[in-house]
């Protein structure tokens, strides 16, 4: 579900009624669906429109009082070290280093392996709500260029492995099979032609979600900011994400109780 908290979250640095009775609603709502499908555990986390929020504790033992849902409120590097836990590294060449590089609407995680190991990771406040509101200035832009070039230095080749809800749909739009790089000029024309079309018109015209329509553009210019600076000519998209990541820990915890996982 959209909510967007960081819409509040960026402009008041907290979470305001409205978006707490919204957020109230779909925690009431994922409660059900444990309940009915008889889920043995969840976890539940908040980024960075809870961390910037000033009263995100106090939204968080809300919720857990009237909806029963736990929710963890997780700094970047363990949010970076979420998404990586999903070890898509262990699948490609060991003589490469990679990038990955997940843009969510308040923050950019980066996390730089080589050799299947974690060399650098960061979390950046630059994500698409933040830049639609204006709230990323140059000190912060510049910041995060000089970190990608201090510290992917190097490194090279790196491909870049891109994660998020935007780049997915992007490389759907684009056209490129499951498994198949994009390179950095495919980005580039892609996010040229989302710039020639309306808020509306790539509703009507590119069949984007409202949800997505206005988030695509500023995605589109993080991943390209990261890809020129860093050199990165390819990026592949796996389609996972932090949720992934959690699908995975959630494995991992209980994959050798065979009262769980018959035969483990």
């Amino acid at each position: 579900m959209p909510l967007r908290l960081g819409e509040d979250a960026f402009r008041f640095k907290k979470i305001t009624e409205r978006k707490y009775e919204q957020l109230l609603k779909v925690m009431k709502a994922y409660r059900l669906l444990i309940d009915a499908f008889e889920v043995i555990d969840y976890k539940a986390c908040a980024t960075s429109a809870m961390r910037e929020a000033e009263n995100s504790q106090e939204i968080i033992e809300k919720i857990k009082k009237n909806s029963g849902i736990e929710i963890e409120l997780i700094d970047g590097k363990t949010e970076a070290q979420i998404i990586y836990s999903n070890h898509v590294a262990e699948h490609l060449e060991h003589d490469h280093s990679y990038l990955y590089i997940d843009v969510g609407g308040g923050s950019t995680e980066l996390t730089l392996f080589s050799d299947n190991h974690v060399v650098h990771s960061q979390s950046f406040n630059i994500g698409t709500i933040r830049l639609l509101q204006e709230q990323v200035n140059k000190e912060t832009w510049q910041y995060f260029k000089d970190w990608i070039k201090t510290k992917t230095d190097g490194f090279s080749p790196i491909t870049a492995i891109g994660s998020g809800g935007n780049i997915n749909k992007i490389i759907k739009m684009i056209g490129r099979k499951e498994g198949k790089p994009v390179s950095f000029e495919m980005l580039k024309v892609m996010h040229e032609h989302l710039q020639s079309f309306t808020y509306e018109e790539r509703i009507t015209h590119l069949g984007l979600n409202p949800d997505r329509a206005d988030v695509i553009i500023p995605a589109a210019k993080i991943f390209i900011t990261i890809l020129k600076t860093a050199g990165i000519e390819e990026m592949l998209v796996p389609q996972v994400g932090l949720s992934d990541g959690i699908i995975h820990l959630l494995y991992e915890k209980y994959r050798k109780m065979p009262q769980i996982f018959p035969g483990s």
